[in-house]
């Protein structure tokens, strides 16, 4: 048996999600890499890794994936990690830069514009350099630190979660651990994958240990440590739950309805012994 690959975002969302494989022996019984969340999709479409963070979009292009239950990067509320940035009023914007690193909130915002802020705009993909985009574009779409980093007093900007939110009254999913079923065949079956990764993220999310992440955190990003701190404890919601489920069900019936994705298959879930689909 090998050990498995995991490809994580090297993202301050992630951190507590990642505490066990940093902190502890937990870290030996897999292979880690860091990438961007759109690469994560890529390296286990190719084969590359076995496991990775993937943006919820990815699950509807990826076959033979399965859902490591219980663990998500969501939100309940604004997340603030997520923006559309403009130098221009929300309804006078036409044309918007999408992020390159992103696949679920370019999905979203697709969704957004069709569904809720007006039809008729024009989409280009772009690497995240805010004053570059907005050269070019009336927007630009953020995510992840870039997005944190934004002085939100200089743009008009949309936070993309608490706008899905107000719409529909749903919490909203951007990513989730995702495993190749292939992968199973290759490790041990007393490993449970789910529990490992349970786990980490709760112990990533106990008081000390956030406050060690808030503090290596803080000065690399130029945010206060309360500014990182109520990040992490309030707007992002670490839990695949049933209201987080119900979200993701219909961002997945709006992205494929209005074409910014294919038609989600079953979302299956990896159980403590084998595959269940829920």
């Amino acid at each position: 048996m090998r050990r498995l690959r995991i490809s994580a975002i090297s993202y301050l969302n992630t951190a507590p999600l990642m505490w066990d494989f940093e902190h502890t022996e937990a870290g030996r019984e897999f292979d880690i890499s860091y990438t961007l969340p759109s690469n994560c999709a890529r390296e286990l479409a190719a084969g590359t890794a076995d496991i990775g963070i993937i943006p919820a979009a990815a699950y509807t292009q990826i076959p033979g994936l399965m859902v490591l239950p219980g663990v998500a990067i969501a939100s309940r509320r604004a997340v603030r990690s997520i923006l559309l940035v403009s130098r221009v009023p929300m309804d006078q914007v036409r044309t918007v830069a999408l992020d390159t690193s992103s696949m679920t909130s370019v999905a979203l915002t697709k969704v957004l514009f069709e569904k809720w802020l007006g039809r008729g705009r024009t989409f280009t993909s772009m690497p995240p350099d805010i004053e570059k985009m907005l050269a070019e574009h009336d927007a630009g779409l953020l995510i992840g630190d870039p997005a944190l980093q934004v002085d939100r007093s200089r743009y008009h900007t949309l936070d993309l979660a608490e706008e899905w939110i107000r719409h529909t009254g749903k919490p909203f999913v951007f990513a989730f651990w995702a495993l190749r079923e292939a992968a199973l065949r290759e490790t041990s079956p007393a490993q449970d994958l789910a529990e490992v990764f349970q786990h980490s993220r709760d112990h990533g999310l106990e008081a000390a240990n956030l406050d060690r992440i808030v503090r290596k955190w803080s000065p690399r990003l130029g945010l206060s440590e309360s500014e990182v701190r109520d990040y992490l404890r309030g707007n992002i919601h670490y839990q695949l739950d049933p209201a987080c489920l119900e979200g993701l069900q219909l961002f997945y019936h709006y992205a494929a309805e209005i074409g910014a994705l294919p038609s989600a298959p079953e979302i299956r879930f990896l159980n403590a012994t084998s595959a269940a689909v829920v």
